[in-house]
């Protein structure tokens, strides 16, 4: 065994603390590896190391102290390669990068896969936030904000046209007074709002009304009767405009407004006898009369009121602004995926994804789109064949046309107050929606 290697000693004050070192504190010399270094271990240890000095003086005062100093590292030597591991080849190592490389790539598509379901869920959010405005924007009071009443600047010498004007405002309508292609003219346009990058813009209603007094009514009939009837170039009128603004907006649809007839009053009330109506008061025949109208309707597309003055014509403009207003909403409503189909809720369409999820409810509804067929029997004829080509293999199994024609007639009907069953009637109708070759036969 190698002998300890011990430091030199030092005294200890009187004032300082005794320190007693624990036996368990003090480290072992590990052993030689070799076994040369076992033979010299007594000579080593006296000419390297040195001895261990003890003071007198320390030995007297009743206080000694040994510090021990591990041994010295010298002679490290490397961890030895266990003898079961084997240097790997270059194939192996080749291999290894090759399984490391496609572990990166698998991991760089997974990571692609994700950003690329994120980035589709914020494509459908946005989508979805979008339609949701757009549906909030066709509503009628939001989209009564978008329209905007133009009044043609002639109408402004009528001192009635104020009665239009103070009104608009009193709703809080947006009005405008500025030319127009037509004459006499009341027209709107709408502000497409806009949602997301699409939308924007001012497009023209196809709605328009002239508004004209009892004189050029009467000078435009006579225009009207001498270009038609006469065979000549009509008098200077408004009939004239009024026909190139036709000429040029095909889609418009014009109605003209004839003002300037007046209420008589007696004893302070009003009467249905008392009121003239406009026309009698034109000084014409009404055959006359009948003939501009019909003229105007048939060939122009016109149609002609007769008005007792601007109130009426502001009330007329106000019910037509709010019918514009709901034009957009309604349209909406109107509009099915399946034009074929009944009124209702469920006319809009199934969704069927990849796996075929959906296709049990379309074959339930291409039942149910039938006449009198209610929920509850195509609910019980797609129960009992799930699919039309079941249907079909249980009709060529039948042995007669009779047998196919009663086939769904003894299906009894879940739910309801009393049983019931579905009936040879509708089996009779699905029979021949399934069977017959004629495009043109009526199921019902």
């Amino acid at each position: 065994m190698a002998s300890l290697k011990r430091a030199k000693t030092w005294e200890l004050s009187d004032s300082e603390p005794e320190e007693q070192t624990p036996p368990d504190s003090i480290p072992q010399s590990s052993a030689k590896d070799d076994n040369d270094d076992d033979d010299k271990g007594d000579v080593d240890n006296e000419d390297d190391e040195g001895a261990v000095t003890q003071s007198s003086n320390s030995k007297s005062e009743g206080a000694s102290s040994v510090c021990l100093v591990p041994p010295s590292g010298r002679g490290s030597r490397a961890p030895s390669v266990s003898p079961g591991r084997r240097r790997r080849t270059p194939e192996e190592r080749e291999e290894e990068r090759a399984r490391a490389e496609e572990r990166r790539a698998e991991r760089e598509r997974a990571r692609e896969e994700r950003e690329r379901v994120k980035e589709e869920k914020k494509r459908e959010q946005r989508w979805r936030r979008e339609e949701a405005e757009r549906l909030k924007s066709l509503k009628p009071e939001n989209c009564l904000k978008n329209l905007t009443v133009h009044i043609h600047p002639v109408l402004l010498q009528d001192c009635g046209c104020d009665v239009l004007v103070e009104t608009l405002a009193g709703f809080g309508w947006s009005s405008c007074i500025e030319e127009h292609s037509l004459t006499h003219s009341i027209s709107w346009t709408r502000q497409l709002p806009q949602v997301g990058d699409e939308g924007g813009g001012v497009v023209d209603e196809d709605q328009v009304m002239m508004v004209v007094s009892q004189e050029q009514f009467i000078a435009m009939m006579t225009s009207i009767k001498q270009a038609v009837i006469g065979g000549c170039e009509g008098a200077e009128s408004l009939f004239q405009p009024l026909c190139e603004y036709l000429n040029r907006a095909s889609g418009a649809v014009v109605s003209l407004l004839v003002t300037g007839a007046q209420y008589y009053q007696r004893k302070g009330s009003w009467d249905e006898d008392d009121e003239v109506c406009p026309r009698s008061q034109l000084g014409l025949q009404d055959i006359d009369i009948e003939e501009v109208l019909v003229y105007l309707q048939l060939f122009k597309n016109v149609s002609v009121h007769f008005l007792f003055g601007w109130q009426e014509v502001t009330d007329h403009v106000c019910s037509v602004t709010k019918a514009l207003s709901k034009r957009p909403f309604k349209a909406l409503c109107d509009s099915t995926d399946l034009g074929f189909c009944l009124d209702g809720a469920w006319s809009g369409g199934v969704r069927v994804d990849a796996g075929g999820r959906g296709l049990a409810q379309v074959w339930t509804r291409q039942i149910q789109q039938l006449n009198r067929v209610s929920a509850g029997m195509a609910t019980v004829v797609t129960s009992s064949y799930p699919s039309p080509a079941l249907l079909l293999q249980a009709y060529e199994e039948a042995e007669s046309e009779d047998e196919q024609r009663k086939l769904l007639a003894n299906l009894r009907v879940i739910g309801g107050a009393k049983e019931r069953r579905v009936g040879p009637e509708l089996s009779l109708r699905v029979h021949r929606l399934m069977t017959s070759q004629n495009p043109q036969l009526v199921l019902d």
